[in-house]
């Protein structure tokens, strides 16, 4: 077992469960017997998240909060409180009580060893509905076929990993994070433990359809050339096509098949070629526009408070007092 860990948890709208969910937290890993601490990162949470994350830093021990100054996203906060964990493995897990804090043990068994260096909770059976779930596999076989990243059918935003791996992306800047395209830079030892996951308690899910569309976009835009392969192969399918084309009205041209070519023919010509032109012209700015972007220097994120202390670790508590929060001097 690890000897020490961080639980990173990104924070939006949880004010209610932050208060269930971090004592379930501290149980688990005291009575694990390792050092840990548990890092609320805010991310600009427009109702009380902020009070409630404050509140849990001050009073139980190992616990720490990070204020966002605004919304930048989740993987853009998971970036933010990975780079502050102290510990040797970061766990990182949802505010929803989605991802239960008593499957932790199952994903450390699973990093146990030289094997492995991160590894991602699969849950028994689906959390969330058809459509939604649907959706997330859709995107895990996009970030799979357009990033090689032969573990992506399996990722879940409940992953252990090997604090050493954010070396991997030390330099990564800019509005548009993936964490897990950029652990897959790390390491190729990757790996998935069953766990349980529950349904959400209170309130919808922020990961909306549209957003989860968004957020498949900025990871293949981002992180993958393919996009502007595709273009290039729907350029030369669009050229071939109008060669076949060509050389069919010649062919009827000549046999005195037809007299005139018709409109609909040079029309639907038109169109085609207009297509791909215009597909290819709209990928290649996409690219052009993110390279602006980064030139512009927007910040992965930016803290606006913090409260804790990273050092020392919270000390393991056993079996029987695990469950009651340490109060700070």
């Amino acid at each position: 077992m690890s000897e020490s860990v961080s639980v990173v948890i990104p924070c939006y709208r949880s004010a209610r469960t932050l208060p269930i969910l971090v004592p379930r937290i501290v149980s688990v890993l005291g009575e694990l017997g390792v050092r840990y601490e548990v890092i609320l990162v805010v991310d600009g949470s427009p109702d009380d998240t902020w009070a409630a994350a404050a509140e849990l830093a001050r009073h139980v021990e190992g616990v720490r909060a990070i204020h966002l100054s605004r919304n930048y996203g989740q993987h853009n906060a998971l970036v933010a409180g990975i780079r502050e964990a102290a510990s040797q493995v970061v766990v990182t897990m949802d505010d929803d009580l989605q991802h239960l804090p008593e499957q932790i043990p199952n994903l450390l068994a699973a990093l146990e060893g030289d094997r492995l260096d991160l590894v991602y909770g699969v849950p028994h059976v689906e959390e969330h509905g058809y459509l939604r779930s649907l959706a997330s596999r859709t995107v895990k076989a996009c970030m799979s076929a357009t990033l090689g990243f032969r573990g992506a059918r399996k990722i879940s935003a409940f992953r252990a990993f090997r604090t050493h791996l954010r070396d991997g992306f030390a330099q990564l800047s800019g509005p548009h994070a993936s964490i897990d395209v950029a652990l897959s830079w790390a390491t190729t030892r990757i790996g998935s433990a069953s766990v349980q996951m529950n349904h959400r308690e209170h309130g919808r899910s922020n990961y909306s359809l549209p957003l989860l569309v968004r957020h498949t976009a900025n990871m293949v835009l981002g992180y993958s050339a393919a996009p502007l392969r595709l273009a290039s192969y729907l350029g030369f399918a669009a050229g071939v096509f109008g060669l076949l084309l060509g050389g069919a009205v010649l062919w009827h041209f000549a046999t005195g098949g037809t007299t005139v070519a018709g409109f609909t023919t040079i029309a639907s010509m038109v169109a085609l070629f207009s297509a791909a032109q215009l597909i290819a012209i709209g990928v290649l700015g996409e690219y052009v526009g993110r390279i602006h972007g980064s030139g512009m220097g927007h910040p992965t994120y930016v803290i606006r408070e913090r409260i804790g202390t990273s050092a020392p670790l919270a000390q393991p508590r056993r079996s029987g007092a695990a469950g009651v929060p340490a109060r700070n001097p």
